[in-house]
């Protein structure tokens, strides 16, 4: 198994200082998350190692990401709803709210990827019409 790209350590110095059971949660995380990475880079013909050797300022670039990714985990909760936002009213019994994380789960954002070079714009042009 590699190693993961960001460690305990790093959670607490770029992060919060964590629990003993969002560390637990955060060591177990922390391997899956950067094999995560490692998936995203293959999917667009990438290899996430090979870059961090070749690159001096990528080692921090990926570990803020991976240390970003690990921490939204840790906030989403396990035991109640994840909302970050909800409204209640009272006579007309409305209730609503934005959750933390759809679905829940491990995701990327596309703004992590693209700070680790992995999603860049597209152009092309497509004809409609046949020039015959």
């Amino acid at each position: 198994m590699r190693e993961p790209f960001a460690s305990i350590e790093d959670m607490t110095n770029l992060f919060r200082a964590l629990t003993q059971e969002e560390t637990t949660k955060a060591t177990a995380l922390l391997p899956v998350v950067s094999d995560c990475i490692r998936q995203e880079a293959r999917k667009v013909g990438k290899d996430i190692d090979t870059m961090l050797e070749n690159e001096e300022v990528f080692e921090n670039v990926l570990k803020s990401v991976t240390v970003d990714i690990t921490a939204r985990a840790l906030m989403t909760s396990t035991n109640s709803e994840p909302m970050s936002q909800i409204s209640q009213s009272a006579l007309g019994y409305a209730v609503s709210g934005t959750y933390l994380v759809p679905g829940g789960g491990l995701f990327i954002k596309k703004s992590e990827l693209a700070r680790l070079g992995l999603k860049r714009q597209r152009y092309g042009v497509i004809e409609l019409y046949d020039n015959d």
